[in-house]
């Protein structure tokens, strides 16, 4: 599936940005286009086999659970450069208020993650590709 890879972006005007524009950003900017960009993933993942809606929207969000992406980043650290464990930091450092139901620590995590997803997708799409393929999308 490579649906972060696409041949033409129209939303880019077919750019990349260079990573140090997209350092420019916030990380709780990064990290709101992440998160739209891992469920957008999750849903694709797991639309086939047909299931009914509710069971569906179960599964999604299940997978896309702060709990289960701070488990996932865990997972990913090790494969990740030096630059790609800058901008988790900046987004772990970065996270906001937590919900009552998470530990700061699984938030900040989960935050890290949805960064990184948002500066790979404006830099390096095809990265973004290999390590989401790297990620089992259901839930633990």
């Amino acid at each position: 599936m490579s649906l972060f890879v696409p041949e033409s972006d129209p939303l880019r005007g077919d750019r990349r940005l260079s990573p140090a524009a997209a350092k420019q950003l916030s990380p709780q900017a990064l990290a709101y286009l992440g998160d739209a960009l891992y469920e957008f993933y999750v849903r694709l993942r797991l639309l086939l086999p047909a299931q009914r809606s509710h069971q569906f929207h179960q599964s999604v969000v299940a997978a896309v659970r702060a709990e289960r992406q701070a488990e996932l980043l865990m997972s990913l650290l090790p494969l990740l450069t030096a630059e790609e464990l800058e901008i988790v930091r900046r987004g772990r450092n970065a996270a906001g208020r937590v919900p009552r139901r998470l530990t700061a620590e699984c938030y900040q995590q989960a935050t890290g993650l949805e960064t990184l997803l948002g500066y790979l997708y404006l830099c390096d799409p095809q990265r973004l590709q290999a390590l989401l393929q790297l990620l089992p999308v259901t839930e633990h």
